[in-house]
């Protein structure tokens, strides 16, 4: 099996609920096999909650989210760079993966896709490319950002991992209006991509670095 020495992962998300949306049932999967995961998210997205709500609470939802997965609170960094402006601060961002790659040796990377278009989520992706250019890296499928997307790699899910992916997604009821947080598209999409790997369900990832040790 070759997920049998991916014992600490990564899943670095642009902006809370980006690593639950593309792989959220994968990390429950792999917490369930028995391995380590740590979460790092660089916004929170104030800029852009709506004036009814408090400004952070997509961190307290993030928190709420990536527990329902069984990922631990003390493996949870929230990061509070503006929406819409990480190329300003790319340096930055790039340092606190770099911090984190020599903190940790991690076995597999989880980012958004080198192709999506969503200008935060290029940044994240090109610089943890560089950041974790000795690590394994897989990128996760967000289909309404991806122009293109290569089916490179597919993990099966069951039923349980789906439904603790539906959970931690239905935490976050700041975002509920979202389209892409239907619980049906969610649903469908897993189904769609366990059809394309002889499974009844699964999320897909594009391999962008596989070291085999």
């Amino acid at each position: 099996m070759m997920m049998q020495n991916i014992h600490k992962i990564l899943v670095i998300a642009p902006h809370t609920d980006d690593g639950e949306l593309g792989a959220g049932g994968s990390i429950a999967k792999f917490i369930e096999s028995g391995a380590e995961v740590h979460y790092c998210a660089f916004s929170i997205a104030e800029e852009a909650i709506p004036s009814h709500l408090p400004k952070d609470i997509l961190a307290s939802e993030s928190r709420q989210a990536t527990k329902r997965l069984g990922i631990l609170p003390e493996h949870v960094t929230l990061n509070r760079f503006s929406v819409r402006r990480f190329r300003e601060h790319r340096q930055d961002i790039l340092d606190i993966m770099v911090k984190l790659s020599k903190q940790e040796n991690f076995d597999l990377v989880m980012i958004p896709s080198l192709q999506d278009i969503h200008q935060d989520h290029q940044v994240v992706a090109e610089e943890a490319v560089r950041a974790f250019k000795k690590t394994s890296i897989l990128s996760y499928e967000l289909p309404w950002n991806n122009l293109t997307f290569s089916h490179d790699c597919f993990v099966h899910l069951t039923e349980s991992h789906l439904q603790k992916k539906i959970d931690a997604l239905e935490a976050y009821s700041s975002q509920k209006e979202r389209k892409y947080m239907a619980k049906d598209f969610i649903e469908g999409l897993a189904k769609i991509r366990g059809l394309q790997a002889n499974n009844h369900l699964a999320e897909v990832f594009e391999v962008v670095r596989w070291i085999i040790k």
